[in-house]
């Protein structure tokens, strides 16, 4: 009996073990709804790099403090790869957001992150991944985005308790088979109205560690997408808007 139990702990060991490796590495192909006969062309784009100024901004409950954001001058994070275009065109990243979140007393509260107006992905989205300098603080981040019938949804992306730089990935879920419930990126009755909106970020804080100065740095928000669609539409067709 002792034998039998020793086994099933190793095993659930090593599996959880397994499972954490993989936790935030999502394979894109695996994610999600397909294009038209199953078929994928897979891609990953840049969404936002964060180098507009005035383009993001925070915000946070008067009651519970008040927030500071701007650009700081920096390459970024020294990890993170050149998409090949960039690499093509020589396009050099000067700056990265930043915020700075001071309490006024601790609590349960939430912080938004909002650009000007809501970034469409083209294609099917699989996955979203943007870098994150979080300062090792047991605040949550979650991204939100608008699907194809305009529903705002919250996705968790990952507890920022990890110093410097660190590349977080979450996966967009798929659609339910009804075309109708889920975060729904795609209408069966018309292939060129399709994709998610990033209408921006949010950290849900831990009330243990709302005091004092916060401070928390994005950069390149990138997403695995499916643009087979956008490379295969009928030019031929018609067009509805009239």
């Amino acid at each position: 009996m002792k034998r039998v139990f020793l086994f099933v702990l190793v095993f659930a060991c090593a599996f959880s073990l397994f499972a954490q490796d993989n936790i935030g590495q999502p394979n894109p192909a695996e994610i999600g709804v397909t294009a038209a006969n199953q078929e994928q062309s897979l891609k990953e784009i840049s969404v936002d790099k964060f180098e507009m100024d005035g383009y993001w901004n925070s915000h946070i409950s008067p009651d519970t403090g008040y927030t500071a954001s701007r650009l700081f001058a920096s390459a970024g994070p020294l990890a993170k790869e050149a998409l090949e275009e960039e690499e093509q065109f020589a396009i050099e990243e000067k700056y990265v957001f930043g915020t700075r979140i001071d309490f006024i007393h601790r609590g349960h509260t939430t912080v938004y992150f909002r650009p000007q107006r809501p970034i469409p992905i083209e294609g099917i989205t699989k996955t979203i991944s943007l870098w994150v300098a979080g300062r090792n603080f047991n605040h949550d981040l979650y991204i939100l985005v608008r699907d194809y019938f305009g529903r705002e949804f919250e996705l968790f992306v990952g507890r920022l308790n990890f110093p410097g730089w660190k590349k977080l990935t979450v996966a967009i879920p798929p659609q339910a088979a009804d075309g109708r419930n889920g975060i729904v990126q795609r209408n069966y009755h018309y292939f060129n109205k399709m994709g998610i909106m990033v209408t921006g970020l949010m950290i849900k804080v831990d009330p243990t560690e709302a005091y004092g100065s916060y401070y928390v740095y994005f950069d390149d928000m990138r997403a695995w997408t499916d643009i087979f669609t956008e490379n295969n539409r009928d030019e031929d067709d018609m067009v509805d808007s009239w």
